[in-house]
């Protein structure tokens, strides 16, 4: 289950991936974020993201054209 949920529907490449870096600020280690977002580059921004920040991507899905991602903050 997620302790915070980001939005980042309709918003292109960097905002989504600029968007999470901003909300795990915020968040202590061990918390989830829960991030859905429709830019289709998405997926291998958050993959990216979490290998070089040493967050863990717990999971990712789509349905439809949301994709949405599970980190656990490090």
């Amino acid at each position: 289950m997620a302790d915070q949920v980001l939005d980042a529907k309709g918003l292109n490449c960097p905002l989504p991936i600029l968007k999470t870096k901003k909300a795990i600020k915020g968040m202590t280690p061990g918390q989830v974020l829960q991030v859905m977002a429709t830019d289709p580059g998405s997926i291998a921004d958050m993959t990216a993201f979490c290998n070089q920040t040493g967050n863990e991507l717990m999971s990712q899905s789509n349905e439809g054209d949301v994709y949405t991602f599970e980190i656990k903050v490090a």
